[in-house]
């Protein structure tokens, strides 16, 4: 049969998750707060007014009005646009950004696996620069590689996942200074949790965009909402690339009813975070595991060559983490999503009484 498609796609697979699926899900940094049960009332009360059978709805207008004045820093609605979560958006850059068959992205490693996939997907290639053991990372080695002429685009996640870390304000700046000419994508999906933008400085910055996501402290990894806020020119140029009603009227009510009850999120993520503190803590007293600090919903650890061995046991109590440890810099590495108390209790019992410590953990 002859090569109907792409002749590079050949090669490649689908993009396919590939998690246990167990009664306790703390592998794909879920929140465990369901937001439709959370403003189900007020989000059926604004249906009332929403004509799905329209493409048109004054809810776009509203979101615009309200995702704008949540980015803050002064940033009009021409600084923003939205996708199909903040994978749409990246997806979205990728592809706006490819120029020929020898353009590439540069990215940090270990980071976020699918930008690799999205790269792929529409033809992008992609370098990176491994990060240090501390999970630090050389700023001259990373800006060689992003000055070459076929650098479309360097690409910088802060809070970096899955290592949890934060990376210094000047470290990044110098980084997007030192590239004028190429449009730096901060990927800030953690940004609730960590509290570290560059939004404030994006007049500053024109090559700059920052993505951004609903999933982790809004509770829609469902929902499926992000958004990419950067310079009125980089945001017209985004929306060349994307189809007129790439976002439900649907997605656009929930994500308005939303932002309408920040408050709720946002105590939501206030108990996450001094739940994962707390872990963090509980897990560093665990004989034989290495936890790392994390700027995030999740916390990174291993327990050595015993790591393998507490992943199944894990699943076998019915939970299920995340192994992270494709990457040399984090072999023998799961990722854990901090989740309700009942789940984190039940997390750190099943950890201590895996790696030889029959320990209660429950309070």
């Amino acid at each position: 049969m002859p090569e109907l498609f792409r002749s590079d796609l050949a090669d490649k697979a689908p993009s396919l998750i590939n998690v246990p699926v167990k009664r306790r899900m703390m592998c794909l940094n879920e929140s465990c707060l369901d937001p439709y049960q959370a403003i189900k009332g007020k989000f059926l009360e604004r249906m009332e007014d929403i004509h799905l059978n329209r493409y048109l709805s004054p809810v776009t207008r509203e979101l615009h009005s309200r995702l704008t004045e949540y980015a803050g820093f002064g940033l009009e609605r021409a600084n923003l646009v939205w996708g199909n979560g903040a994978d749409d958006i990246l997806y979205h850059i990728f592809l706006a950004v490819r120029e020929n068959d020898q353009a590439f992205a540069v990215s940090l490693a270990p980071s976020y696996f699918d930008y690799k996939t999205f790269c792929g997907m529409v033809g992008l290639g992609i370098r990176f620069v491994e990060l240090d053991e501390d999970f630090s990372f050389d700023t001259e080695a990373y800006l060689k590689l992003a000055s070459h002429p076929d650098c479309r685009l360097a690409i910088l996640c802060n809070p970096n996942n899955p290592s949890g870390n934060l990376y210094a304000p000047a470290q990044l700046r110098q980084i997007v200074d030192a590239l004028p000419d190429k449009l730096v994508l901060m990927d800030e999906t953690y940004f609730e949790f960590s509290g570290a933008t560059f939004a404030g400085e994006l007049e500053r910055h024109p090559n700059l965009i920052l993505v951004r996501s609903f999933s982790k402290a809004f509770s829609g990894a469902g929902l499926r909402f992000g958004y990419a806020i950067s310079s009125g020119e980089n945001i017209y140029s985004l929306n060349k690339v994307l189809t007129t009603f790439h976002t439900s009227i649907l997605n656009q009510a929930f994500a308005l009813t939303i932002l309408e009850n920040t408050e709720l999120f946002q105590n939501q993520v206030g108990e996450i975070k001094s739940a994962r503190d707390a872990m963090y803590l509980k897990m560093r007293e665990i004989p034989g595991v290495k936890v790392h600090p994390s700027a995030t919903n999740f916390l990174t650890f291993s327990a050595g060559e015993e790591t393998a061995t507490l992943f199944e046991y894990l699943q076998d109590r019915e939970i299920a983490v995340r192994d992270v440890g494709a990457h040399r810099r984090l072999k023998s590495h799961l990722r854990v999503t901090v989740s309700c108390s009942e789940d984190n209790a039940a997390f750190l019992a099943a950890v201590a009484a895996g790696t030889g410590l029959s320990t209660n953990y429950t309070n």
